[in-house]
């Protein structure tokens, strides 16, 4: 690490202080001159290099640097005509000094292990002088970018210490020498930085060029970066180039270009191999990928092939080939930064697109982000062998290789993190003791090993293995050893001891020990208890090796009679005695060593159990001989774990007296491991399934399923989300798209499936054979529907029609077959002969459809032509038989061949797509390695993708929007700018370690899948989908939608929606993604119209439900009726736990006088259905209500926002219209036509829940009980009038549920946790009719619809049925549990459907119905990964909804049917229909009663219109889900905007009251808020400014929907925030009291002032200067008040940088108060009616307003005040001020505020009101409406309207009658 002092920079030319030459040294004609073009002075070396003209620092060669920057800058310009050489020493860490050489006067590169050299070239070309390459004639001043570290790293496998010494020798002209920790830009601002996400940093102002106005800086200066992030590892000459003026901002990196040139021995032998990253022809240059992670840092992956070099100094993008090719000699260039680097093998030729581009080097686009792509998770396991899977150290995560793949799979939520660099597939992995250090090794020679901290993910070393191949790796416990196993090249087996101790510490690797043995080996492990002992079993061998002064040696342990076993694994356990050695064999049996003696203490067998008369097994063994053979096994501290190849795994006390417990599988177990706590076992399986066993609940759960050999092709389905995939291992596998878990395996041992395709609106798949089959599955019933044989050979391709009407399958015989499968049994309609190309290979892009189902297209009747017919013209009449048919009708047919005349051979079609449409487009990838785009219609070539990938590309697909072509070939992905026309950019990935067979987008468009050795799911980074052109989605009117997760180090600041959170799983059937909070980097508008953008930093603070747990797949499953299990009666005689309560008198008159006995208080469940009352410091209003009269002064005109806290809070009758929700302690009633409000008042608290009425007439809410109440109150609503019908109360802390009986003359209401009690009432009197306790918290409740007399409860593992006995409806309850094949659990929500059914959700996401009649449950299955809270149902439609975000619709019509025993009706008949994704946990949903159309309420405080017919969901209330911080206004008093704790900045229309935009920050609270004023710019250009609690400022443009300027002028976060008058300038206060002046146009911060430091900064206030100079010259004044009573009063000219303090103001110590001990911040303002006067509240020890003159310089008048005041507001208009309070008690001696005029008493307002005072008359009003402190109130410019808001809600307020505009009113205070 560098020192403090060479932070951020260093000049070496200033720190040598050359010109005074003491430190440093000169030879031959060394001057300092003036170069005119820098206009600075810079030093001539002009003598050739032969004459010795150098400048040397430091002075000799004893002296050091001593400089620990990792980048070296020289700033220099070569002589025209003459040679150069810049000459490094370079000192590394173990001492050694390494000289690196740059000169144009080199024609190669050559090294040896102390020496570079490297050719450099500057200029545009490059003269030659007799056969020297010398300078060109145009030099111009060069910045030379030297990554010394990653130089080092590559070149000489060493880790770089400092520089030593630098030489410059003649000729050039140099500026300087910097070196520096940070990757600078030289040519890049700070605004272009921060608008293209760059991670690099704008060159400091000592290091900049000068580069004239409106100029390039590319056109006057040269930016050579080396290595360059594309060529870390390509050694060859330095070149540079320019660089087109509209790539300039972004920078220039070193691109690789083919140089010939002779190897030298040393690059050969010594040097490390620099082939080609990946092969790839595009024409630009990559940027760095990051690791793919999902819960920990980024770190960089390999590209190149397998250099001995740490990863970090490799390419980032994905992993390499691993090709053992000799050195390239490419040539480094500048290029422009932002695609994918040009790499071709040494010897290749240029392709067209390369000779195109060295004409016109720099005529491509970004593509940005970059990286686009993240590996979000494999499907797969093994791939080398199917072992090595290990536990972590707590237990919690399996880390697993997935063929070149590391994976870490979470248990618990199922989340992946993919380690990414092997080339090949891993063959071994050792994880240390304490999770520090993990080590994998790859298969393929030469074997390569990789270190990685396995907390962050980051390789720390990458070295070569002497063996040659690894399979087996084994860590010391403390991670200091790392031992190998292997065989070298001969054969012979190899182990190798490393020392890891200083891996973890910037060290690399040591090699301790090599040593070659003749035994075999098998296993090796580590004792644990001595890092300096081993074991190693094999054939007929167990030895025990020791390390001693760096030597392995072995002893062998006698056999005896073993000595011929096949010995397959061991593991060091414990003994009573020490410590043993457990060792397993084929032969089945296990030997207890003792290792300190090398005896065999005990051996045992396991053998198949006989039963008499009988010769064979009752347990076949999947392998041969008398025992069964054992693969692995495993030990902990009282128990061995053995897993055989009889599929059985086997948990046995190490005295192996009898198997503990025995788990069967599907396939020979491979490997087992016990976790370090023994409590479960993991086990794999040769069939490549990886699960563990739980050994306390013996149960037993599947991680991963996987294919057994490559995949060959894949199918996406839309609806639900699905995977299809068929492989060379004769299965047909289905995949759950969210989870990434299997739901269906089809297996066809006699024949192998080739290509697949799904139904687009029916569950059905089809796949075709090698056989020539074809065939329909129904996924519901997992059955074959129908087979058809039209094809003599293997299947080569497979379509369905995107209407569904028609499929199509074509053969490698040519033939063409159409079907109709618009229906369950699809019929052939025509076969065609000799139609398709013949021995074609069975591919998923042979044969595709158009999106409009209009045109077919595949390859034939040769490989070089393309056919394209109309796809429904060749359908026959109905009834028609099946016929051939020799001549199809045909639109056109294309020859591919003739494309490219240049070629000396004839291209073939490969792959087909059709592109969206309109237009048209048929893409066509050809033998040639281009893809061609063709007009559908005509034939004719629209545009030319050359060189897409070296070989020929077999898979292709292009995004619905068009956006992004994604391509495959060998074992890489590419993602293509597709609307790019010239030069379009690509990303490279590579991942697979076999060749990727097939590429697909999922169905929402936002992911990527990639098939080949295993399953990739990509997740995509970039801007969204979007409609193409012409489309529907595409019109003015349809509001773009977005959503991505990029990385928050990636992405800081992406223009986004609302959508944008990194998915944590795919919406299955949605087609309108709901508000979210995240990253998108693209511009969208909300369902309602809603433009949004969202920024992340750091992890996300929403909290996201992991993917399903569940070992079998989601469909239903039958459950077993339980036995007997909660068969007794609640309130029977007998019973203890009798419940039984009868009524109470009639008249009963409170709920005190029988209130229920007092239970004992019980923790909040774990569920998030039960509803917690959001807490509140704030107490009550003592009397609170508005007048009806004409005297209001304050109107209630709308309530902004929904309580997405509450549950089950709302209400809709779609028959008479009544909608009703709920916001804080208002019931709002809105009609969903107009959008007017009326907003029922009366509840003190929080309201919690509601229920309507069968009738709607009848309205009952329930808020929870406050601090002057000792129940909760539930009112009783007249819906026709509006007015409370009737006011009860029983319920002591919250009511969780409501519920009307059917006839609606019964209503239950249902405490909370605290609560625990049920209660009835009648509606006719309002009068409680029974109560009764309950023994545990109780989640819902709800009437049976066809019976009045019997209702339902959930709760904890029971269902409770209760029963209304006799005329007085007494309430008998019996408790059924659940099943124990469900398990325990809550159960959270439940509604009833066709009678005698209930459904019941629970937290675990399942759904289980029950038959009441029968009292039992009889079908249960997977309906969500999390909680459901909200079940509704009605006929055979169920809708759920859970905090998974997920709302669900479920087919349940053939539920009734499992009832009967005997039924036909398979459980498989529950079927989901759709599924929408919402922006939070749903907690209200009320749905029509054809359930096609409702309404449903999230946690994020949203109310969307839920429509299944068209699949969508359309925002109809929205709102802060978190405190409110700031109501600011546009001048133009068109649009109001709001800040929140959430980190939200939104814009809404004042008119319509409609959410317009949304600018979104995750991780950060958003605390204020400012609106440019009118004179800073045109009205088109508004701007708002927002400070967040990270100390940024943020600027977002409201007319372009963009965030244009981050700046980060504090160190603590914002408070206050104000533009100056004349829009220019920025003030912003922050927390500790500091000022800062900002200029948002530079972004710069120019002034801080401090005089309020210490203090929080809680008002920031600035206007021109209109009414007198107030002794002060400037003309803007503002002002800044903080929270110790302080208040400062400034006048200005910022253009000119003046300022000066006018006035100061503050408030004595407050000693003597006697109200609350620290009295809130100073409020103040200017007065908008006197100019002269402040208006201040909070100044003294006694709560007031103030108003203070400017002029008098003293308070001219006070208005008391019953609270200190926490928000202050002036009118515009009329002398009014708004007052919200703080609490608190008055001053001294002031029980009554003394201005209240009027005669009646007054009531002292509380801390909940809103307070109107008239400063003309003296007059006060108080308004109720909040359930909390009122924060924040503002009035609006037009002084009509005032806002006011109490944590997350917000109020607006009608200013009536002459009060807006500046009248008086007499009319009496309204509370009190």
């Amino acid at each position: 690490m560098a020192k403090a002092w060479q932070r951020p920079f260093v000049n070496v030319f200033r720190h040598c202080r050359v010109g005074e030459w003491r430190r440093c040294s000169r030879e031959g004609d060394v001057a300092a001159v003036t170069d005119k073009s820098l206009r600075c002075a810079v030093y001539r070396i002009r003598d050739a290099p032969s004459a010795g003209g150098y400048i040397q620092l430091p002075g000799t060669s004893m002296q050091s640097l001593g400089l620990t920057g990792r980048y070296l800058y020289v700033l220099f310009r070569p002589l025209p005509g003459k040679h150069f050489i810049i000459q490094l020493d370079v000192a590394t860490k173990d001492g050694q000094v390494v000289r690196m050489s740059f000169s144009n006067l080199f024609k190669e590169f050559k090294s040896t292990a102390t020496w570079l050299q490297f050719p450099l070239i500057c200029g545009a070309g490059a003269a030659t002088k007799g056969g020297t390459r010398v300078g060109a004639s145009d030099a111009r001043w060069t910045c030379l970018q030297l990554d010394l570290r990653n130089i080092l790293l590559v070149y000489v496998n060493r880790r770089y210490g400092h520089l030593k010494s630098v030489k410059l020798c003649a000729s050039l002209l140099v500026k300087s020498l910097y070196t520096s920790d940070l990757c600078f830009d030289p040519a890049l601002t700070v605004a272009e930085a921060q608008r293209a996400r760059l991670r690099v940093t704008p060159v400091p102002r000592e290091m900049a060029f000068p580069v004239p106005k409106d100029e390039s800086w590319y056109d006057h200066y040269v930016h050579i970066r080396f290595p360059s992030d594309s060529s870390e590892a390509s050694p060859g000459p330095v070149q540079e180039s320019r660089s087109p003026p509209e790539a300039d901002f972004l920078g220039r990196v070193p691109r690789l270009l083919p140089h010939p040139g002779a190897s030298s021995s040393a690059a050969q032998d010594g040097a490390p191999s620099a082939g080609p990253i990946a092969p790839c022809q595009a024409p630009s240059v990559s940027r760095p990928l990051p690791e793919v992670s999902l819960f920990c840092e980024p770190s960089e992956v390999p590209t190149g092939s397998e250099p001995s070099a740490p990863a970090h100094a490799r390419h980032k993008h994905a992993a390499g080939n691993g090709d053992d090719v000799s050195a390239p000699k490419p040539t480094v260039e500048p290029a422009v930064r932002g695609d994918v680097a040009v790499h071709k093998p040494f010897g290749g030729k240029q392709s067209k697109q390369e000779v195109a581009l060295a004409k016109h080097p720099f005529q491509k686009r970004s593509f940005l982000p970059d990286p686009i792509l993240r590996l979000k998770g494999v499907v797969g396991f093994g791939g080398h062998s199917t072992k090595w899977a290990l536990w972590t150290k707590d237990g919690s995560a399996v880390v697993y290789p997935c063929h070149a793949v590391v994976v870490v799979l979470r248990t618990d939520t199922r989340e992946q993190r993919c380690l990414l660099g092997h080339t090949d597939k891993v063959s071994a992995l050792a994880l240390d003791g304490d999770d520090v250090l993990l080590a994998s090794a790859q298969a393929r020679p030469s074997s390569m090993l990789r270190l990685w901290d396995f907390g962050t993910g980051a390789c720390l070393s990458l070295f070569r293995s002497p063996a040659h191949t690894l399979c087996s790796l084994s860590f010391s416990r403390g991670g200091a050893l790392l031992c190998g196993v292997g065989k070298d090249r001969q054969g012979r087996t190899v182990v190798v001891a490393w020392g890891t101790a200083q891996v973890g510490r910037g060290g690399e690797p040591v090699l301790l020990a090599k040593t070659h043995t003749g035994v075999d080996i098998q296993a090796f492990e580590v004792a644990f208890f001595d890092e300096t002992r081993m074991a190693s079993c094999g054939q007929g061998s167990v030895r025990l090796w020791r390390l001693r002064g760096r030597q392995l040696r072995s002893c062998p342990v006698d056999l005896g009679e073993h000595r011929v076993l096949e010995l397959t694994d061991l593991a060091f356990g414990p003994a009573h005695d020490g410590h043993m050695l457990y060792v397993c064999g084929r032969s089945g049996h296990i030997l207890e060593i003792d290792h300190q003696h090398m005896a065999v203490r005990h051996a045992r067998r396991l053998l198949p159990v006989w039963t008499p008369g009988s010769p064979v097994s009752q347990k076949q063994t999947f392998g041969s001989g008398p025992g069964i053979s054992i693969s692995s096994l495993s030990t902990s501290q009282a128990t061995c774990a053995v897993g055989s190849e009889d599929g059985y795994l086997r948990l046995w006390p190490l005295d192996f007296s009898s198997v503990l417990l025995e788990a069967e599988h599907e396939g020979p177990v491979t490997w087992v491991r016990i976790s370090p706590d023994g409590l479960r076992v993991l086990s794999a399986t040769s069939l490549g399934h990886l699960g563990f066993l739980d050994v306390p609940s013996r149960e037993y759960r599947v991680l991963v399923r996987s294919h057994t050999a490559p995949v060959l092709a894949l199918a996406t389905e839309c609806s639900h989300g699905q995977l299809a995939t068929v492989s060379q291992d004769h299965t047909v596998r289905v995949w759950d798209l969210a989870t990434l878990q299997q739901l269906h395996d089809l297996r066809s041992p006699e024949e192998a499936p080739c290509t697949v395709a799904f139904h687009p609106t029916r569950p059905a798949l089809f796949c075709g054979f090698s056989s020539g089959a074809v065939r329909s599955f129904s996924l519901e019933s997992a059955e074959v529907l129908a087979a058809h044989r039209c094809h003599q050979g293997p299947v080569t391709g497979l379509a369905a029609s995107p209407d569904g009407s028609l499929l199509f399958s074509s053969c490698s015989s040519g033939t063409l077959a159409q079907y109709h499968c618009a229906a369950t049994q699809c019929r052939v309609l025509r076969v065609a002969a000799n139609v398709v190309c013949r021995d074609a290979h069975p591919t998923p892009n042979a044969l595709v459809l158009s999106g409009d189902s209009h045109l077919l297209a595949f390859v034939g009747p040769s490989k070089y032509v393309v056919t394209v017919m109309n796809a429904v013209s060749l359908e026959e009449p109905a009834g028609c038989a099946r016929q051939p048919l020799t001549a199809l009708p045909q639109l056109l047919r294309v020859d591919v061949s003739a494309l490219d005349l240049a070629s000396a051979r004839l291209a073939s079609a490969v792959a087909l797509c059709f592109g969206p449409g309109p237009p048209g487009h048929l893409l066509v990838s050809t033998s040639s390695s281009t893809v061609v785009v063709l007009d559908s219609t005509s034939g004719r070539v629209v545009r030319e993708l050359p060189a897409v990938h070296s070989g020929a590309c077999p898979s292709l697909a292009l995004s619905r929007d068009a956006r992004f072509l994604l391509t495959a070939a060998d074992r890489a992905i590419k993602l293509w700018d597709y609307p790019t026309q010239a030069c379009p950019g690509c990303q490279v990935y590579i991942g697979h370690s076999e060749p990727v067979r097939a590429v697909a987008f999922a169905p929402d468009q936002q992911r990527l899948l990639s098939v080949g050795d295993a399953i990739f799911l990509w997740d995509i980074l970039g801007p969204l989908e979007r409609s193409p052109p012409g489309s529907a989605g595409d019109s003015p009117g349809a509001p773009p939608t977005c959503e991505a997760s990029p990385d928050a180090r990636q992405l800081e600041d992406v223009v986004s929606g609302a959508h944008g959170l990194p998915r944590q799983q795919v919406p299955k059937p949605s087609q309108a993604s709901p508000l979210q909070l995240g990253v998108c980097a693209g511009l969208l508008r909300d369902d309602d119209g809603a433009f949004s953008w969202s920024d992340e930093e750091g992890p996300s603070e929403e909290s996201h439900i992991p993917e399903g747990l569940r070992q079998g797949s989601s469909l239903p499953v039958l459950v077993k009726e339980a036995s007997g299990a909660g068969d007794g009666v609640w309130g029977s005689p007998g019973d203890p736990r009798g419940l039984s309560m009868y009524p109470h008198p009639h008249g009963w008159p409170s709920a005190q006088g029988t209130r229920k006995a007092q239970v004992c208080p019980s923790a909040r469940p774990d569920c998030y259905k039960h509803f917690v009352a959001r807490y509140k410091t704030s107490s009550l209003p003592k009397s609170a209500s508005v007048s009806r009269g004409s005297a209001e002064r304050l109107l209630l005109k709308a309530v902004m926002g929904y309580n997405g806290n509450g549950r089950a809070n709302v209400v809709w009758k779609p028959d008479t219209g009544f909608f009703a929700y709920t916001s804080g302690c208002l019931v709002v009633v809105e009609d969903l036509h107009s959008g007017a409000q009326q907003h029922w008042l009366g509840h003190p608290e929080e309201i919690s829940t509601l229920a309507l009425s069968h009738d709607a007439q009848v309205l009952a809410s329930a808020s929870g009980c406050g601090s002057t109440a000792s129940c909760c109150q539930i009112r009783i609503w007249n819906v026709p009038g509006g007015s409370c019908r009737q006011l009860i109360s029983y319920h002591s802390t919250a009511v969780q549920a409501l519920a009307f009986s059917p006839d609606d003359e019964l209503l239950v209401t249902l405490g909370d946790y605290g609560d625990r009690t049920l209660a009835l009432w009648s509606m006719a009197t309002c009068e409680l009719l029974s109560a009764t306790c309950l023994p545990e918290p109780v989640h819902g409740v709800a009437f049976n619809p066809w019976d009045a007399g019997e209702l339902a409860c959930v709760g904890q593992c029971a269902v409770t049925l209760w029963l209304l006995r006799g005329p007085n409806a007494s309430l008998q309850g019996r408790r059924e549990p659940l099943p124990e094949e469900l398990g325990a659990g809550e159960l959270t929500s439940l509604c009833y459907g066709a009678a005698p059914l209930l459904y019941c959700g629970s937290n675990a996401g399942q759904v289980c119905v029950w038959d009441t009649s029968a009292s039992r449950c009889f079908l249960a299955w997977e309906a969500d990964d999390g909680e459901i809270g909200v079940l509704l149902c009605s006929g055979t439609r169920l809708v759920s909804g859970s905090n998974t975000r997920r709302l669900r619709l479920w087919a349940v019509g053939a539920v009734p049917e499992l009832r009967c025993k005997d039924s036909w009706a398979r459980s498989s008949s529950v079927f989901m229909e759709r599924e929408l994704t919402l922006d939070g946990a749903v907690v209200s949903a009320v749905f029509h009663d054809t359930m096609d159309i409702g309404v449903v309420g999230t946690t994020a405080g949203t109310l969307w219109y839920v429509s299944w017919v068209e699949g969508s969901s359309t925002r109809l209330i929205s709102g802060h889900r978190s405190k409110v911080n700031e109501v600011v206004f546009s001048p133009s008093a068109s649009h109001w905007a709001t800040c929140s704790d959430d980190g939200s900045v939104r814009v809404w229309s004042l008119a319509s009251m409609e959410l317009l935009i949304q600018f979104q920050v995750l991780n950060q609270s958003c605390l204020c808020l400012a609106w440019s004023p009118a004179s800073c710019a045109r009205p088109e250009q508004q701007q708002v400014a927002a400070g967040y609690s990270d100390g940024t400022l943020r600027v977002f443009s409201i007319s372009r929907i963009a965030m244009e300027l981050k700046m980060h002028p504090h160190r603590a976060a914002l408070t206050a925030i104000a533009y100056s008058a004349d829009g220019q300038t920025i003030l912003s206060g922050d927390k500790d009291g500091l000022v800062a002046v900002s200029r948002p146009r530079t972004g710069m911060t120019f002034r801080v002032l401090s005089d309020h430091r210490g203090a929080l900064i809680s008002t920031v206030q600035s206007r021109s200067k209109e009414h007198g100079d107030f002794g002060a010259q400037w003309a803007d004044l503002w002002l800044a008040a903080s929270s110790d009573q302080r208040i400062s009063v400034w006048a200005a000219n910022w253009p000119q940088g003046h300022c000066e303090l006018v006035d100061w103001l503050s408030s004595p110590s407050p000693t003597l108060m006697e109200g609350p001990s620290q009295p809130p911040s100073s409020l103040v303002a200017f007065c908008p009616w006197d100019g002269a006067l402040l208006v201040c509240a909070g100044l003294g020890v006694r709560p007031e307003v103030v108003f203070y003159s400017l002029h008098q310089k003293q308070v001219v008048e006070r208005i008391p005040l019953p609270f200190f005041a926490m928000s202050l507001s002036l009118s515009p208009g009329a002398r009014l001020v708004a007052v919200g309070f703080a609490g608190g008690g008055a001053g001294v001696g002031d029980p009554r505020p003394s201005a209240c005029l009027d005669a009646a008493p007054c009531h002292l307002p509380t801390e909940r009101v809103l307070r109107l005072v008239d400063c003309e008359s003296g007059t006060m009003q108080d308004f109720a409406g909040h359930d909390d402190l009122v924060q924040l109130c503002r009035f609006a410019p037009s002084a009509r309207l005032l806002f006011s808001a109490a944590h997350s809600e917000i109020l607006v307020w009608e200013v009536a009658g002459p009060w807006a505009a500046g009248g008086a009113s007499g009319s009496g205070p309204l509370l009190g």
